[in-house]
């Protein structure tokens, strides 16, 4: 019987709980119920995996000799370090946990909520979804997963066999789908949104993907095993530096035409003239800040300004700028 990674992850979890001393990958494999009768490649691979995704959610693997005699590398989980200290609320944060498990009742998550509330009121705090203070006209209207769910589900079976997927995606609601083909490296979460982070083929570069502004149909390609996240990749830091919460200290570099996109040249600082495709203009210096805005001002001015550094700003507003060209095409 084949049970889901969740379901696997859990048993590893309690496994490793369950020792004081190291254990090694033979024993685990041997023990932990969820890892199939496979080839030691395969199970290796598939156990490397399961151990980025528990260090990924924050639990505290840690790797030392199975004992002093024994030089083997073994794997155990610190209790110390995962428990958790007590659960102390205010009627605030109450009040938003009652608002998450609206956004979380999907019948793909709703074992996941119910068991959430079971031990958050079993350490004394008072949860009530319908709580007075807690106004909540539409779960649809909640930002996240909500109408994601399949598509989530998807993502993460592709990210744990290793294949690319290919879907369609816009870069806003006022922009047309895009297809794209990804090597899916991971799924996070930043700011109640979810985001997938990969390679992206047809950009030939790192790209990040709001899981709600990726369509209904998502297709795994191509072989198992292909597709793995490179070593040192932080998918949070990734999304973090997209979304415009991370350190802005870099400047872009950016063409504006003489008298046009004059909001934009406020802003910067002029380096000095430069003609552009015969068009005189200026070349200005704006700090980056929100990445995504800036993607979206640059663009909106069309052939009047152009994004020239950072390679990763110019990409971007090019993608935005076929998009809309491919959108005026389909009018016509």
């Amino acid at each position: 019987m084949v049970i889901s990674k969740v379901e696997r992850l859990m048993n590893l979890v309690i496994a490793l709980l369950s020792t004081r001393t190291f254990i090694t990958a033979d024993r685990i494999r041997a023990t932990v119920y969820g890892y199939p009768a496979a080839s030691d490649e395969a199970f290796s691979r598939m156990f490397e995996r399961d151990k980025n995704e528990l260090r990924d959610l924050g639990i505290p693997l840690e790797t030392g000799r199975v004992s002093p005699t024994d030089p083997t590398e073994g794997y155990r989980i610190s209790r110390e370090a995962y428990a958790l200290p007590a659960v102390e609320l205010t009627a605030d944060e109450a009040a938003a946990v009652a608002v998450a498990t609206q956004l979380w009742e999907s019948p793909e998550l709703i074992t996941v909520t119910q068991g959430a509330l079971l031990k958050l009121r079993a350490a004394g705090v008072d949860i009530e979804a319908g709580d007075d203070d807690v106004a909540i006209t539409s779960t649809a209207a909640l930002p996240g997963l909500r109408g994601s769910e399949e598509v989530l589900e998807i993502l993460l079976s592709a990210i744990d066999s290793g294949r690319v997927v290919q879907f369609s995606h816009r870069p806003s609601r006022s922009e047309p789908y895009v297809t794209r083909t990804v090597e899916p490296w991971g799924v996070v979460t930043h700011r109640g949104r979810w985001y997938l982070v990969g390679h992206d083929r047809d950009r030939d570069a790192v790209r990040t993907f709001r899981l709600s502004r990726i369509g209904a149909e998502v297709t795994a390609i191509g072989p198992a095993g292909a597709v793995g996240r490179p070593a040192g990749v932080n998918l949070r830091e990734i999304v973090a530096r997209v979304v415009g919460d991370w350190p802005a200290t870099g400047q872009a570099r950016v063409w504006v035409a003489e008298g046009r996109a004059t909001a934009l040249r406020r802003r910067g600082t002029v380096v000095g003239p430069r003609t552009l495709g015969g068009r005189g203009g200026e070349e200005i210096t704006l700090d980056i800040g929100m990445f995504d805005r800036l993607a979206r001002e640059v663009a909106s001015y069309g052939a009047d300004a152009v994004a020239l550094e950072p390679e990763s700003l110019r990409e971007d507003v090019i993608a935005r700028l076929q998009a809309q060209a491919s959108m005026e095409v389909d009018r016509a």
